[in-house]
């Protein structure tokens, strides 16, 4: 692998310290601990590692992924391909097609990523050999823990008889290991303190009294003017209630929680990435495992109990070496014994202008990989449009049976009437609305 040229497709100028610690003393004949922060770069850490550790063979499963979230494995599965270049990669997760997941697992990947129910889906259904899986990845491996996957876990791992080597990564840290996550005399690095690595976060907070407490929401929302924000609540009915008040008051927003349909919940997050909304409201599930660019701020609307919690919401924001904003809304009653004791308090103003609308708006078009287009076709298609120039078109996002474009909001309704007869790759193409 040239470096150089990983770093360029990268967007990075170098690895950080975490990275490049990680790529010194790991040594294939030991088990790897790697605690660092969230945002910190772990999935590519490990994603070099396993450049170096797959060797070339096809129609071998060879290092298998395991992840407690479809999103962090969409992100993995990214990263990894972006790494990786020569071996297949699949990822499977509850909400995707099985089907297509079979198919795709009939001339077995070198790198399998996975969410630890459908893992075992495929293992029962003999859909994927074991047999060749020389390493083990368990990503987030302590949110696998609270999120009760301890006994699939233990399933995967006894079925993998071939295991040379584990390499688990959290941001956190456990006291006590379950006996099915033992280590081989393992490597332990641990860059939760690394300065480098901690985030650049500044905490502030705003107190009122509960029956306050939306309009305090959207005081603060307006006085962040156009930043790009992630509201976190305890619980999917506050998210939702959230969601009606801007709804109220023309805010564009979008929702995540775990209620939603999957293309609902991608959709949220592709519309967050492309600078179609820059308001996200959500429950703990966006904490972590989500291919988001840089947050600004990030709003507590409820707390978290525990402590690990309200760390993985953190980060968020502040991500590879950016500076972020975290504010708390708290009531006068309120303690929370893991908050900053020197944290700012915000003294709003009764009013503020509604934030701009956000510059671009999503469309879509019901083709994708599957019908062999892709990015190319696509900006190709649409400068052929009287009024349309390259700078009007934003992030595109091609998935296996759609695509997805952010364009200026101004040219949204121009966009949706086309009625050209154009075709890209002999599909008559048609936009809509998201």
């Amino acid at each position: 692998m040239e470096l150089s040229a990983l770093l360029k497709r990268l967007q990075i100028e170098d690895l950080n310290n975490m990275q490049k610690q990680t790529l010194s003393q790991f040594t294939p004949a030991q088990d790897l601990l790697l605690l660092s922060p969230t945002g910190s770069g772990k999935t590519l850490a490990f994603s070099l590692l396993i450049e170096q550790l797959i060797i070339n063979k096809k129609n071998e499963v060879q290092v298998l992924i395991v992840v407690p979230t479809r999103e962090l494995a969409l992100q993995i599965e990214f990263v990894i391909k972006t790494v990786i270049k020569g071996h297949k990669t699949v990822c499977c997760y509850g909400g995707h097609d099985t089907k297509t997941e079979r198919n795709a697992l009939k001339e077995a990947p070198g790198i399998l990523i996975g969410t630890p129910g459908r893992i075992i889906y495929h293992l029962d259904h003999k859909h994927f050999s074991t047999d060749s899986i020389h390493t083990l990845v368990l990503d987030e491996f302590d949110k696998s823990l609270e999120l009760g996957f301890l006994d699939q876990l233990e399933r995967i791992i006894s079925a993998c008889t071939a295991i040379q080597r584990k390499i688990l990564t959290s941001a956190t840290d456990l006291d006590d290991f379950p006996s099915v996550l033992k280590l081989n005399n393992p490597i332990k690095l641990d860059f939760l303190a690394d300065i480098e690595n901690k985030p650049a976060i500044h905490f502030k907070k705003t107190v009122c009294p509960p029956q306050y407490k939306l309009q305090t929401l959207f005081n603060l929302i307006c006085s962040l003017e156009n930043q790009k924000i992630l509201i976190f609540c305890n619980h999917r009915d506050a998210v939702d209630h959230i969601s009606e008040l801007l709804e109220d008051r023309g805010l564009i927003h979008d929702m995540f929680h775990g209620g939603l349909e999957q293309r609902d919940r991608e959709l949220a997050i592709l519309k967050f990435r492309n600078n179609s909304n820059r308001i996200l409201i959500t429950t703990d599930l966006a904490a972590r495992g989500l291919d988001i660019p840089q947050i600004d701020t990030i709003i507590h609307y409820q707390l978290p109990n525990k402590e690990d919690a309200f760390i993985h919401r953190n980060g968020r924001t502040a991500r590879m070496n950016n500076a972020g904003q975290v504010v708390i809304m708290l009531k006068p009653e309120d303690h929370f014994a893991y908050l900053p004791d020197d944290t700012e308090e915000i003294i709003l103003e009764d009013r503020y202008p509604l934030p701009d609308n956000t510059p671009y708006a999503t469309v879509y078009i019901p083709y994708g990989k599957k019908d062999k287009v892709n990015k190319i076709d696509i900006v190709g298609y649409m400068l052929q449009m009287e009024g349309l120039e390259k700078t009007d078109i934003g992030l595109i996002e091609v998935k296996d049976k759609e695509s997805y474009i952010a364009i200026k909001r101004h040219l949204l309704t121009t966009i949706i009437k086309n009625t050209e007869n154009g075709k890209i790759k002999g599909k008559k193409i048609k936009f809509f609305r998201t």
